[in-house]
């Protein structure tokens, strides 16, 4: 009987010691992958470690979305660590809980599974873990930051000293005084101003945007261009004429009058329906016109 009284008052002073210590902290701070663990989340261990520390009335953050105030001051929080202590045939779990630095305040059963699948193992040794937080009544108590102000007393901190030693150390001191006085009369200041408000001005150099616009060159209004190819079997044969050249076919038929300009290798090319010009272009013979507003290209199979 003496055994049992003895054990339940430890651990109701165990207790008391743990919640004492946990009061001091904010936050508690939950990693998103655990050191025990190769993946983030693994068998969904960090969402469940923050799940179940917030249902027992604790502020759990991950540790990539800490509070303003926690990245400022570390030491607000302490940080969940999972001890994985799991052998081939059973799963293992204990909870540390780290302050700022890296000092074990809080560590829980060990959860024990038998489970087989990973994922529900850990789920029933984490939940068994958190039962060791079962009846704290955690309550954040503020830390009082408020240095105390100190109050420094020099009275009769001096020793007494006779009246002709006394009177000799006061005089020297009124004389040292006198000293510095006569010294910051006679001391000339090094720099002197003579800066007035007609001698200083202030000239704005910002540069000034200039209504000068670049002229753009005008590119040509064509609303579109069609460009036609010979086929091999249109070759035109072309015939000297007094002013150009009669383009004629295979028939033997005109079709179409080349007239001379002052430029080389262009002409001005009149059919029976259309009016345009002709020019070497690449190599090849270009017959360009308009048709129903639109400017076509039609190359040409020219034999001189």
């Amino acid at each position: 009987m003496k055994i049992v009284i003895a054990l339940v008052f430890t651990f109701i002073g165990f207790s008391s010691f743990a919640q004492t210590n946990l009061d001091d902290y904010k936050y508690i701070i939950v990693p998103k992958k655990f050191d025990a663990f190769k993946n983030m989340n693994e068998h969904q261990t960090s969402t469940l470690v923050k799940h179940l520390f917030t249902g027992k009335g604790f502020v759990a953050v991950y540790d990539d979305q800490l509070p303003e105030d926690l990245k400022f001051n570390r030491c607000l929080g302490v940080l969940a660590d999972l001890q994985d202590d799991s052998s081939m045939f059973s799963t293992k779990t204990t909870i540390n809980l780290k302050d700022c630095n890296d000092k074990i305040v809080f560590s829980t059963m060990e959860g024990i599974s038998k489970e087989k699948e990973y994922k529900v193992a850990y789920n029933e040794a984490i939940r068994e873990s958190m039962r060791s937080f079962n009846g704290m009544n955690y309550s954040y108590t503020v830390k009082d930051k408020k240095d105390k102000a100190v109050t420094v007393n020099f009275r009769n901190d001096v020793k007494k000293l006779d009246e002709s030693k006394a009177s000799k150390a006061l005089e020297a001191e009124k004389a040292a005084e006198k000293a510095a006085e006569e010294v910051n009369v006679k001391r000339a200041p090094n720099v002197i101003s003579e800066e007035t408000e007609k001698t200083q001005y202030f000239k704005d150099n910002t540069p000034v945007e200039s209504n000068i616009k670049k002229t753009e060159t005008q590119k040509p209004g064509f609303k579109s261009l069609e460009v036609k190819k010979p086929s091999p079997a249109a070759m035109l044969y072309a015939q000297a004429t007094d002013n150009g050249y009669q383009l004629v076919d295979s028939s033997p038929k005109v079709r179409m009058n080349l007239l001379k300009s002052s430029t080389d290798n262009v002409f001005i090319a009149k059919t029976d329906t259309k009016n345009g010009m002709v020019y070497q272009k690449d190599g090849n013979w270009i017959f360009e016109y308009y048709e129903n507003e639109k400017l076509v290209q039609e190359e040409l199979n020219i034999k001189f």
